[in-house]
């Protein structure tokens, strides 16, 4: 009796250490997670920013995936988030439609929340990844001024005020503009990324203010349209959009215009995962990790239209 007892304690011993090998294995071998919430994806711009997610998710060794809510309005986000905190990621990136998300991801106590893109108020943010946009209204409007004279009329067209971003972005554009005797004759915001109403508007800059030398706009999906029309028009005038993005990139390559500041949002992507992954490491991150603003012109357009190439290939 004895002999079996002792037997059975060694086999349970035996099987003890089976299972508890077993388990450090798997835990060893489980990826950190971390999901990501864009506000859209049937851009180039998101795409290329997807495409530095995608890479930092393999350089880090990252468990990772990228989702887009079905209807690009707040409450598709908020749903989406919500659906996204349950699976309980360790850490969730987002780049919010509006601060109006705030008080959803306010709710998510328990998970890292890394902000891209653009940055809105909020008491729980880990960090934010992106562009500083008031030093890029800078450089957009130091940019265009270096093609103008003093004096020299331009115009503004953004975006809705409501949106931090473009709010920023004009503000910066017009610091560098006053600084240099740039008169802006002309401010537009709330347009639609709409071509026919971007049209109308410039038909009527054109009527209203027709020595306008130049346009500052805040992205890009504006900038192309009001390029195409002023063309159209006759007028070939520097025009600036923010993004950076291949069409815009193709129009300084081939000199329609003499170049525009670009964002980085391939390595917005990827540092958004870096920062995930030192999160999750537990190392300390900058509160706001800056992807920076380049200078696009007709000697380096042809580097960045290869690069855009490459990844989205």
């Amino acid at each position: 009796m004895l002999k079996k007892v002792k037997v059975i304690l060694v086999v349970s011993a035996v099987i003890s250490v089976m299972v508890l090998g077993f388990i450090s294995v798997t835990l060893a071998d489980k990826k950190p997670t971390v999901v990501v919430v864009l506000k859209e994806g049937d851009s180039q711009y998101w795409s290329i920013m997807r495409a530095g997610m995608e890479k930092g998710f393999k350089d880090f060794d990252i468990d990772g995936k990228v989702m887009v809510p079905s209807e690009s309005t707040t409450q598709g986000q908020a749903d989406l988030l919500m659906k996204t905190y349950k699976e309980k990621p360790d850490v969730i990136i987002t780049a919010p439609i509006g601060s109006s998300v705030s008080p959803t991801l306010e709710s998510f106590t328990d998970v890292p929340i890394l902000l891209v893109n653009n940055d809105i108020p909020m008491k729980n943010k880990t960090a934010y990844i992106g562009t500083n946009n008031l030093e890029l209204g800078k450089k957009a409007g130091a940019f265009l001024a270096s093609q103008l004279q003093p004096g020299n009329k331009i115009a503004i067209l953004g975006g809705e005020l409501s949106n931090s971003v473009f709010r920023e972005r004009i503000e910066g554009a017009k610091i560098s503009l006053q600084n240099a005797g740039i008169k802006i004759a002309y401010l537009k915001t709330g347009i639609p990324n709409d071509t026919k109403t971007i049209q109308s508007v410039i038909k009527k800059l054109i009527r209203d203010q027709p020595d306008i030398k130049g346009v500052v706009t805040t992205h890009d999906r504006i900038a192309l349209p009001v390029i195409k029309e002023l063309k159209e028009q006759g007028l070939l005038i520097p025009v600036i959009g923010p993004d950076g993005l291949s069409e815009m990139v193709e129009l300084i390559a081939d000199e329609t215009i003499p170049g525009t500041v670009g964002q980085n949002p391939y390595d917005m992507g990827y540092l958004s995962v870096e920062t995930a992954m030192k999160v999750i490491k537990g190392e300390n991150v900058e509160k706001f990790v800056d992807s920076g603003v380049e200078i696009i012109i007709k000697e380096n357009s042809q580097q960045r239209l290869n690069f855009y190439e490459k990844i989205m290939k």
